[in-house]
């Protein structure tokens, strides 16, 4: 009796002690870094001057910068009202990617699910990958979507840096130094996001590979190569077939056919992430050619395809994780795992826009319409407009690749220092690394634009020249 009434006065008293504080659970918990799309969406919210442009967020907008619904999506929503959910989804994303004829098709040889959009796709492949490849990693490109975010009040210091280095004031070994005392600063509050987010939950360990060379801001193709020879034997390379995310910068047929032949050597396996099927060239095919040479040498492909951008959907999260097998009992079998860990993570996706995509796939008309819909040409003219605007200014800088980018994005080069100063002192806003969403360009703000991009980079080159000559 004695034992028993001290025992109800202790819970009696942990109760009282209990109830009378919170338990700090979550009381070690930060903040997390802010997402570099929305930061750059909340600060052209909040400013209020009637000139601001979001050049950050990568959807459609028509030529006065309005959210845009397909007129295909709007035919496909009369369609499906009242329909039942079918399941053509995947079968016609599988055709769009691989060829409707291919023998990937007619054989069944695709393991593919319904995904929530391109990042649910990478996000069910990448847990595929950690539990039938555990001791595994994968390489990216250098950059991806999204590259490093970094933040720094060195900023001006950094710009001057580059500053001298254009003009040759200081020898090789100075500009070094430099550069090393800024990347320690700013590798303290640098942040990674998007593709290294997706992998790095899945615990897969990251690496990269050379891609783009931001001295002729194109392809750097050697570095590329070399890189996937000297990767481990059978590693996991992550590609962009068409309009690369964010640079705009492709490899060419001829280069595909290399790449695709040294990982025949090295027996890599290709992982594409497909987002912007014809965004590059306007052509469904070929902006899947990168996939289609892949598949003539007989490699087996992982592909994720996104319809966030292509149609217009951002908000419905459609999307379609697909992996290609040796032959249609494999495809069975790698089917129900990545079915089984897509239910552990969501269930299963909504269901109204995988119909408005089903519909529109499988319905020649309305297929036809969505292509004569996609924006490729009426971006491909506002990346000229741009660049022949600069030109007209007399900038002193090369803009060529402006026009020579692909895709959505342009990669303009243009510093943090100078993103921020277009933000602060003509309320243009994108993401730090200098990436122009070529949708938020229109008739209307390409030479508000021009001008201000031509202001930002004429005075930081007079300012070098300046500084130059008396060093000098």
């Amino acid at each position: 009796m004695y034992w028993r009434y001290l025992t109800r006065a202790a819970r009696r008293c942990s109760v009282h002690t209990t109830s009378s504080r919170t338990v700090g659970w979550w009381d070690h918990v930060a903040p997390a870094a802010k997402d570099p799309i929305n930061g750059v969406t909340e600060a052209f919210l909040a400013d209020p001057s009637p000139f601001k442009i979001n050049l950050g967020v990568g959807a459609y907008r028509d030529d006065k910068g309005r959210p845009v619904v397909l007129q295909c999506v709007r035919e496909a929503e009369a369609k499906i009202a009242g329909s039942e959910f079918l399941t053509k989804m995947v079968e016609e994303s599988v055709k769009l990617v691989y060829g409707k004829d291919s023998d990937v098709v007619k054989e069944g040889r695709s393991a593919g699910v319904q995904a929530l959009s391109g990042t649910g796709a990478c996000r069910l492949f990448a847990e595929f990958q950690r539990r039938f490849h555990p001791e595994s990693h994968i390489y990216f490109p250098d950059p991806t979507w999204s590259k490093y975010v970094c933040s720094s009040s060195f900023g001006f210091l950094q710009v001057l840096v580059q500053f001298f280095q254009v003009v040759k004031c200081l020898s090789d070994n100075e500009i070094d130094v430099q550069i090393s005392i800024f990347s320690v600063i700013e590798v303290q509050s640098c942040v990674l996001y998007s593709h290294h987010n997706i992998w790095r939950d899945a615990q897969i360990p990251e690496r990269t590979y050379h891609y783009y060379d931001p001295d002729s801001k194109s392809l750097d193709f050697a570095a590329l190569m070399d890189d996937i020879k000297n990767a481990p034997d059978s590693s996991f390379f992550l590609f962009h077939p068409s309009a690369h995310n964010p640079t705009g910068v492709d490899p060419t047929e001829e280069q595909w056919r290399e790449i695709s032949y040294q990982f025949k050597v090295k027996g890599h396996f290709p992982f594409f992430d497909m987002a912007y099927q014809g965004f590059a060239s306007g052509d469904l095919d070929k902006d899947a050619q990168a996939i289609r040479i892949f598949l003539e040498d007989e490699h087996l492909i992982g592909c994720a395809q996104s319809y966030a951008k292509s149609m217009g959907l951002y908000g419905h999260r459609v999307g379609c994780l697909s992996i290609l097998c040796v032959d249609s009992k494999q495809a069975a079998a790698i089917r129900s795992q990545i079915q089984q860990i897509a239910r552990a993570m969501y269930g299963s996706p909504p269901v109204h826009g995988i119909l408005l995509v089903e519909t529109i796939l499988s319905d020649p008309n309305l297929k036809s319409l969505w292509i004569d819909e996609i924006m490729a040409d009426r971006i491909q003219r506002k990346r000229t407009t741009l660049r022949q605007n600069l030109e007209k200014l007399g900038s002193s800088l090369n803009w060529e690749h402006i026009t020579n980018q692909l895709g959505m994005f342009c990669f303009s080069g243009l510093t943090p220092y100078q993103v921020d100063r277009l933000a602060k002192e003509f309320h243009i806003y994108m993401t730090q690394d200098g990436r122009i969403s070529m949708a938020g360009v229109t008739t209307g703000n390409v030479n508000y634009l021009a001008n201000a991009i031509h202001e930002v980079t004429r005075s930081e080159q007079e300012t070098a020249k300046i500084l130059c000559s008396i060093s000098v």
